[in-house]
C-alpha cells in the first residue's frame, strides 16, 4: 500500500473512532441527564448504537488492513448489535408500560387522529362566492 492510502486508511480509522466515542458520551449523557423512563431509553439505544458501530466499522477496516483480507467479525457483531439493540428497547418500554399503564402518553385528539376530519381552508364556507365575473367593455 502506499504512503498516501496508508494515510488516509488510518485518518478514515480515526474519524471514525472519535466520532464512534462522541456518539457513545452522548448517549451516556443522555442516560444520566433525562428523568424519565422512555426518554432515557431513547439516549442509549440511538447513540451508543451508533457509537459502537462506527468503532466496528473502524476496527473491521484497520484489521482488513493489517492481515490482507477481509475481517467479518465485526461485521457479524454490528449486524447483531443493530437487530438487538430495538428489540431490547422495545421490550424494555412494552414491559414498562404493563407494570405502570398510568405512564403512557396521552391519547391524541380526535380530529388529529382522523385525517378526513380536516377541511381545506380555515375558514368557514358562507355559501356565496367573492369571485367577480369579468366584465365586456
Amino acid at each position: 500500500m502506499t504512503e498516501f492510502a496508508t494515510t488516509a486508511t488510518d485518518l478514515v480509522i480515526a474519524t471514525l473512532l472519535v466520532g464512534g466515542a462522541s456518539f457513545a458520551l452522548i448517549g451516556s449523557i443522555g442516560l444520566a441527564r433525562f428523568r424519565d423512563f422512555y426518554k432515557r431509553i431513547h439516549g442509549p439505544t440511538k447513540a451508543t448504537t451508533l457509537g459502537v458501530g462506527c468503532a466496528l466499522l473502524a476496527s473491521s477496516i484497520f484489521f482488513t488492513r493489517l492481515q490482507g483480507s477481509f475481517s467479518s467479525r465485526e461485521l457479524l457483531i454490528a449486524v447483531f448489535l443493530f437487530i438487538t439493540a430495538p428489540i431490547s428497547a422495545h421490550l424494555l418500554v412494552k414491559t414498562a408500560l404493563a407494570e405502570d399503564p398510568a405512564s403512557s402518553p396521552p391519547p391524541q385528539p380526535a380530529a388529529a387522529q382522523d385525517p378526513s376530519s380536516t377541511t381545506a381552508s380555515a375558514v368557514p364556507s358562507t355559501g356565496t362566492s367573492t369571485v367577480k365575473a369579468p366584465t365586456a367593455g
